[in-house]
């Protein structure tokens, strides 16, 4: 009679169970975040990258390639490039205008002692308005061209007569209602952030400053407070620029995408979505937004370049 013996599968140690559990969480909690990337975000770029180099005329599949015919043509096409000298325009105007008001609200509510968080708020509720009601609200009560619009009954006080804000191109009324509602929309949350740069100063330095001799005012923002809000400014700057160049909103539902008021300026985001979804070229529109995207980030480059962006303070 034969003695068998049985062998027993070694056990892992502790350790060795903590470090598979660890692993297995990891991957539980990262995989819905990883299959969301790959499905809405990384498959749709590669998609339309692909379609970009595509003759895709009322349908978006891809085939039929082109190679860079798509690229070419828009860059060659007057009513593109004029859509991106509108937008260059633009963030020429909203950059330094967001950043002058959104510092100086950022230091007059760091000022306010225990009215801070009700400024901060009031300041910062814009910012949750979405950007088609605000166009809206511009367009049909603000700056509507009528007698009875908001803006046309204050410059009535002054003994001006009704001015047509929207729709004629001498004088460009229209940038200044472009401008000061996106102004409203966005300067708010820039205020936040230069807020918490504020609150983030030592108070030492203050008191440093007054003992060398500096005076409240100009000369301690621009000696101590705006170095010291030297990242928080670059942050801000790069930011804007950004959402300066992705604009859509206003100047879509403001001037609209066709028509007359849509020549006066429109800007590269309201060009592509005309081409693609009125036009159904949307080999040429994806092509367009890969454009968009590249000057975006050349820009961004050149103004992290030009403001010291990564250097060290």
């Amino acid at each position: 009679m034969k003695l068998t013996r049985s062998v027993s599968k070694p056990r892992l140690s502790p350790s060795r169970r903590g470090d598979r559990s660890a692993t297995l969480a990891f991957w539980v909690f990262v995989a819905p975040s990883l299959i969301g990337l790959t499905v809405f975000t990384i498959v749709p770029i590669v998609w339309g990258f692909l379609l970009s180099l595509s003759h895709a005329q009322n349908t978006i599949r891809v085939g039929q390639f082109v190679g860079l015919a798509n690229y070419g043509d828009l860059l060659t096409d007057e009513a593109f490039l004029r859509s991106l000298k509108t937008i260059l325009v633009f963030a020429v105007f909203i950059v330094p205008l967001t950043y002058a008001v959104s510092l100086g609200l950022a230091l007059l509510v760091n000022r306010a002692g225990w009215g801070t968080p009700f400024f901060r708020t009031v300041f910062f509720i814009p910012s949750a308005v979405s950007y088609v009601v605000a166009a809206l609200v511009w367009k049909v009560s603000l700056f509507n061209g009528l007698s009875f619009g908001v803006a046309n009954q204050m410059i009535a006080g002054f003994g001006a007569g009704p001015i047509a804000w929207i729709g004629t191109a001498s004088p460009p009324w229209y940038w200044l209602v472009l401008v000061t509602a996106r102004l409203w929309l966005q300067v708010g949350f820039f205020m936040i952030i230069f807020l918490a740069g504020l609150q983030e100063i030592p108070r030492s330095i203050y008191e440093a400053a007054e003992v060398d001799g500096a005076r409240p005012g100009w000369p301690m923002l621009r000696h101590i407070i705006l170095p010291q809000l030297r990242s928080t400014t670059i942050s801000v700057l790069l930011l804007n620029l950004i959402a300066a160049f992705q604009a859509f909103d206003e100047f879509y539902n403001i001037l609209g995408a066709t028509g007359a008021n849509a020549s006066l300026a429109r800007p590269p985001l309201v060009y592509l979505y005309s081409l693609a979804l009125s036009d159904q070229d949307f080999g040429r529109g994806t092509a367009g937004a890969f454009i968009l995207t590249a000057v975006i980030f050349a820009v961004t480059l050149i103004q992290g370049r030009i403001i010291g962006f990564g250097e060290a303070d």
